[in-house]
């Protein structure tokens, strides 16, 4: 959906007594170590995750702000390069859920990690084809797997969090093989970063950044 129509919702959630972080049931949800992860690398290195839960604004305002990302980039993946833009993504009939391509180095985080924070923090993994006031499969719950290794973590960890009941419904994230990933365009680029007085931010992605300040504080970097 467009930008503007975006903060006239959250307007409009704030007339109605409601806020986008109050519709989000599992926001701030403590969640357990994964059982099954990835060793800390020995060395410095690159490598890549790809996660979508809700507007890519909030994903990569949280992830910006965990120690070992280098870098985390707003796009859509679950589609076709034909169709990777915002104004047809936001359709929700191309097949692309708006994602985030996190770079990071894992002799500081692991890839479980990252998946913790984004069970924790970044969204509600138990909300179908929504997140907040966003709604529609192109704010679906994604893990967007490039390697077996990230499946098996994954899916394991899926599993653990259901198994020991960490949320009240159950957790309708889909784990899916990464075919691509498609930057999106630069205006969506940090966002959350560059316009934190817009009330979309304000209420909706701003705590999530909080929540990781208070819950992860050996993962949290101000930067």
């Amino acid at each position: 959906m467009p930008v503007s129509f975006k903060a006239t919702l959250m307007l409009l959630g704030l007339l109605a007594g409601a806020t986008a972080c109050n519709a989000r049931e599992g926001a701030g949800v403590a969640v357990p170590s994964p059982v099954v992860d990835e060793a800390k690398a020995t060395a410095p290195g690159k490598e890549t995750a790809v996660i979508a839960g809700g507007c890519f604004w909030g994903i990569q305002a949280v992830f910006q702000h965990v120690k070992g990302v280098v870098s985390a980039t707003s796009g859509y993946s679950g589609g076709s390069k034909q169709n990777a833009e915002y104004e047809t993504v936001s359709t929700g009939e191309t097949g692309h859920a708006e994602s985030v391509q996190i770079v990071y180095d894992p002799s500081q985080i692991s890839y479980g990690e990252l998946l913790r924070v984004f069970f924790s923090v970044a969204h509600d993994p138990t909300q179908l084809n929504r997140q907040g006031p966003d709604s529609g499969t192109q704010y679906r719950s994604v893990i967007f797997y490039g390697s077996d290794e990230q499946k098996k973590i994954a899916e394991a960890y899926i599993a653990q969090l259901d198994q020991g009941k960490v949320f009240s419904r159950p957790i309708v994230t889909q784990v899916a093989p990464l075919k691509a990933f498609y930057p999106a365009e630069a205006y969506h680029q940090n966002y959350a970063a560059n316009h934190p007085d817009n009330p979309y931010i304000a209420f909706n992605d701003a705590p999530k950044v909080e929540h990781l300040r208070k819950e992860f504080p050996a993962l949290y970097t101000g930067k």
